[in-house]
C-alpha cells in the first residue's frame, strides 16, 4: 500500500502492525456465529454494539434490559432507551447501504435524533470543539472549524479509495481502525462523533469481509477497556494540528484484540 495514494490516513505503522497481528489471528472472524437470541428482525449483535457504544459515552443502559426491550417489547422510560435505539437503527441502516459520504451523513442524522436539533443533524460543525479535564484544562482541540471541510474531503477520498481496492486481511483491519481514529480526531460534527467513528470502523470492515464483521464485539471490547481506549486515542497529542500518528499503534491493536475473547 503506497502512502502517496492516501490524503489523510497514514501507512507509517502498517509494516509494524502486520508483524504483530498475523493473518491467522484475524481470520478468527470467520468462525464467529450470530447469537441464538437473534430472531426475526431482532439482532443481538446490533443490540450489543448499540449498548456498549452508548456506555462508552456515559449512558447508563443494561444489555439484558435493552434486549428485553427490543426483542420482547418490554417498556422502559423513554429517556432510558431512545439514544440506544438511535444507534441500533443506525447500525441496521448501514447493513443495507454502502459506506460513503452521502450515507454517512444520513447515518449521523439517525444517530442524533435524540441528541441534536434537526438542523444540526448530519451537518459539519461551524464552531471550535475543545475538550476539558475536570480541572478545566484543555485536553484536546479538534480540527479547527475552518479546515473541517477540507479534512473531511481527504477522509472521504481515502475511504472511497480503500473501499474499491483489494486489501489483505491485515490491511483491512489496520485501515478500519485508522478510519475510526482519524474521523474521531477530526471531530466533524457537533456531537456523536465517537458513536459514528466506531460504526464507520465496523461498516468498513463489512464492506471488505462481509456480514461476519457485524459479529465482532469491538464496542464491547472498547467498553471493557474504556480507560485504555480513551488513553490510546489521546496518545497522538492534544491539538489536531500537531497530532503524531506514529503513536497510534496501541489504539490500532485494540480492534484485533476484540477477536481474542470471542474464540
Amino acid at each position: 500500500m503506497e502512502q502517496t495514494a492516501l490524503k489523510i490516513l497514514s501507512t507509517r505503522l502498517l509494516e509494524e502492525y502486520c508483524s504483530k497481528i498475523t493473518h491467522e489471528h484475524l481470520q478468527g472472524y470467520e468462525q464467529l456465529e450470530d447469537s441464538a437470541l437473534s430472531a426475526g428482525t431482532f439482532s443481538f449483535c446490533t443490540s450489543s454494539a448499540a449498548v456498549f457504544s452508548s456506555r462508552l459515552e456515559g449512558e447508563n443502559i443494561d444489555l439484558d434490559a435493552y434486549v428485553s426491550h427490543k426483542r420482547d417489547g418490554h417498556q422502559f422510560l423513554l429517556d432510558y432507551v431512545r439514544k440506544v435505539d438511535d444507534i441500533y437503527n443506525a447500525y441496521q441502516f448501514t447493513r443495507t447501504v454502502s459506506c460513503n459520504e452521502n450515507n454517512l451523513a444520513l447515518v449521523h442524522q439517525i444517530l442524533t435524533m435524540n441528541i441534536l436539533p434537526y438542523h444540526r443533524r448530519g451537518k459539519i460543525r461551524s464552531v471550535s470543539s475543545d475538550f476539558y479535564s475536570p480541572r478545566e484544562e484543555i485536553t484536546y482541540s479538534a480540527a479547527p472549524s475552518f479546515i473541517v471541510k477540507d479534512e473531511l474531503w481527504k477522509f472521504y477520498h481515502d475511504l472511497k479509495y480503500l473501499t474499491t481496492k483489494q486489501l489483505t486481511i491485515q490491511e483491512t483491519f489496520f485501515f478500519a481502525s485508522m478510519l475510526h481514529l482519524v474521523f474521531v480526531k477530526i471531530y466533524p460534527f457537533d456531537d456523536a462523533n465517537g458513536r459514528i467513528s466506531r460504526l464507520i470502523e465496523k461498516w468498513f470492515l463489512s464492506e471488505k469481509i462481509g456480514e461476519k464483521a457485524w459479529l465482532i464485539e469491538s464496542e464491547k471490547n472498547y467498553y471493557f477497556n474504556t480507560e485504555s481506549y480513551y488513553t490510546n486515542i489521546g496518545l497522538l497529542g492534544s491539538d489536531y494540528d500537531t497530532l503524531d500518528y506514529s503513536k497510534a499503534l496501541p489504539f490500532l491493536l485494540m480492534l484485533p484484540q476484540s477477536l481474542i475473547g470471542q474464540k
